[in-house]
């Protein structure tokens, strides 16, 4: 994958480094003296790239014609939302993605100016946070599909509302699939009459609402 970085701050320098060490092949593009003093001693001189940010010319030298992806990683949310915008409509790159600075512009960061992904930390803390409170011992163990769905794992506890119960009677919403039990180390293949044991580790694809079901039923019941 050819990934074109605009802006060799610590983000553009940190996912620079990733990328390199996953076989990627990339080009980073830097305007400040100071920062480009730093990308030298940390990134190979040959993929970095010095002049303005938005300029056409230096970033067809760096090859966005040709890149799979653009990373638009500037401190500037303007610069950010122009490099996104340039580069789809100007030069059809498949995939943008572009760090919002100010959570107050994130609004900004869609398909009006051809942002595939926005990253948005403030958005992400408060997602986590989230996670965290709602889904109580259920594990994230991957994202899938940009963040809407996710790979979970939960061991179900002594007294949770699911044991005993067969699967088809969980009632789960439709975007929410049991992918496999591990019980006693073994796989089991879920089917619509399998019964949930005490010790059982239930991976499960879902989106956050379903891992919300899904935590409320694996959580223990309430004794009176």
């Amino acid at each position: 994958m050819f990934v074109i970085i605009v802006g060799g701050g610590n983000t553009g320098t940190q996912l620079a480094t990733l990328l390199l060490s996953q076989g990627h092949t990339i080009h980073i593009v830097e305007q400040r003296p100071e920062i480009l003093v730093r990308l030298h001693r940390e990134l190979p001189t040959e993929v970095i790239y010095e002049g303005p940010f938005t300029d056409p010319t230096l970033l067809e030298q760096a090859g966005i014609q040709n890149a799979d992806v653009v990373a638009a990683t500037t401190v500037g949310d303007a610069e950010n939302l122009a490099i996104c915008y340039m580069a789809r409509t100007r030069y059809q790159v498949r995939r943008t993605i572009a760090r919002v600075n100010d959570p107050r512009n994130a609004w900004l960061f869609d398909e009006k100016f051809h942002v595939d992904a926005a990253l948005n930390n403030a958005e992400i803390m408060a997602r986590l946070i989230e996670e965290e409170m709602s889904l109580g011992d259920m594990m994230m163990l991957l994202k899938l599909r940009r963040g809407e769905y996710s790979l979970v794992e939960e061991k179900i506890p002594v007294g949770a509302q699911a044991l005993g119960t067969a699967l088809m009677d969980l009632e789960l919403p439709d975007n929410c699939v049991i992918a496999a039990i591990i019980r006693h180390g073994k796989i089991v293949v879920p089917r619509g009459g399998t019964i949930f044991q005490e010790g059982d580790e239930v991976l499960a694809v879902t989106d956050l609402a379903g891992a919300k079901k899904l935590a409320a039923i694996f959580t223990p019941q309430q004794m009176d």
